[in-house]
């Protein structure tokens, strides 16, 4: 019989907790505010329809050919030309979504042991792809407005054990749905440079405000320091499985190698498809139709929160994107909580799987966008007596009432 010796790695891999759990949400009659999926509302079906049969008509045989590890060169001179700060097309590598970016960064950057500085909870995809190479997660004291500059500083390190990079999401961050503010952005950076730590600024949700755009990128203040992620994922369509790295001069070369040897190059068609799109200055006109989506999903689920939630648990009010936060009364367990809720038919994610350190076991995340608004009222009332069951079972769990935005 053949037996099969794992690499050391293996070991450190992991199901996604969400992934688990939205197999759980395909259980017919299941509200789910776990996934973290755009509304299929906003994939623009239409333009890419026309868009393919452009594209086979005047390029086929290049779209489904072998393509440059780089990336299309029209898509990454519209993405370089997009940016709030000089890029050049040439520091553009187009990556098979976002994620992918995250695995080439782990692998030229991380050694075994070595520091990586994480926000405080953060993102479980970067956990995942990280830990395969065998970093030290540090988790950074991090709060409403983002990661503490004076934490940061103090967690960097010296000399060998100068942390390697810090991953950040400035912007509508996954999970909490909170905004670095300007004064903190200004602050983080000046810290990193101090410390000589590089950043790695990941950005997928930057472009869904609601009011009014975030500030400028920590790229923006830093170039030669950061690395800068972005995806269409959020604002095209998932399935697409594209997004983009821009990186400095010095680093581009090695990811670049890392890229065609994970996967030679993302999908050629995709790209020439996207930039058909894109072309006209569709994302113009495309985008604000999402937001406006996703802000009134947003305020009828904090209208909901308010009108539901016991008292004790507090929420978050997001300027943008996706999610919000949810955290209860000290005690409460939403991993424990989540096979209660399901029986309701609601679904949400435990934030304890998006903590490198310390995980806060009375967190959740609610994603709001792909809810209707009478599936939110639904979901929201079932959600908050499942949370007032468990709670008049450990009333010493109990809090005060919190003042909600």
């Amino acid at each position: 019989m053949m037996s099969w010796t794992l690499a050391a790695r293996a070991d450190k891999m992991n199901p996604s907790v969400i992934r688990e759990i939205l197999k759980v949400t395909e259980k017919p009659g299941i509200i789910s505010f776990a996934g973290g999926l755009p509304s299929p509302k906003t994939f623009p079906v239409a333009e890419f329809r026309a868009a393919c049969d452009k594209v086979l008509a005047e390029d086929g045989a290049g779209a489904l050919q072998y393509a440059a590890s780089e990336g299309y060169g029209p898509l990454r001179e519209m993405v370089a030309a997009a940016l709030p700060w000089p890029v050049a097309p040439s520091q553009v590598l187009v990556t098979t979504g976002s994620q992918q970016g995250l695995d080439l960064i782990a692998k030229i950057l991380i050694d075994q042991g070595s520091r990586v500085l994480v926000e405080t909870p953060t993102y479980l995809g970067a956990l995942q792809a990280f830990t395969p190479m065998e970093p030290r997660h540090v988790a950074v004291a991090s709060d409403d407005e983002g990661v503490s500059a004076e934490d940061f500083a103090a967690q960097a390190g010296q000399g060998a054990e100068r942390a390697r990079f810090a991953y950040l999401l400035p912007n509508f961050q996954n999970p909490t749905g909170r905004t670095m503010t300007e004064a903190r952005r200004a602050a983080v950076v000046a810290a990193a440079s101090a410390a000589g730590v590089p950043l790695v600024e990941d950005n997928p949700y930057g472009d869904l405000w609601f009011d009014a755009p975030p500030p400028a990128p920590l790229t923006a203040r830093n170039p030669e320091g950061c690395v800068y992620l972005g995806s269409f994922s959020k604002v095209l369509a998932p399935g697409l499985r594209l997004g983009f790295m821009v990186a400095p001069p010095a680093l581009y070369p090695k990811l670049l190698q890392a890229k065609q040897a994970a996967d030679l190059h993302s999908p050629g068609f995709n790209q020439r498809m996207v930039a058909q799109v894109m072309q006209d200055g569709f994302l113009d006109r495309h985008v604000p139709t999402i937001r406006a989506l996703y802000k009134s999903q947003r305020d009828h689920m904090l209208a909901a929160l308010a009108r539901e939630m016991p008292a004790g648990v507090q929420w978050n009010q997001p300027a943008g994107g996706m999610f919000l936060w949810l955290r209860l009364p000290a005690g409460l367990d939403t991993v424990a909580l989540l096979p209660r809720a399901v029986e309701r038919n609601v679904a949400f994610v435990p934030g304890a799987a998006f903590y490198a350190e310390a995980a806060e076991a009375n967190t959740m995340r609610l994603s709001f966008v792909t809810a209707s608004h009478t599936q939110i009222d639904i979901g929201i009332a079932a959600l908050a007596q499942t949370i007032r069951e468990a709670l008049d079972a450990q009333p010493a769990a109990r809090q005060p009432a919190a003042v909600q935005p």
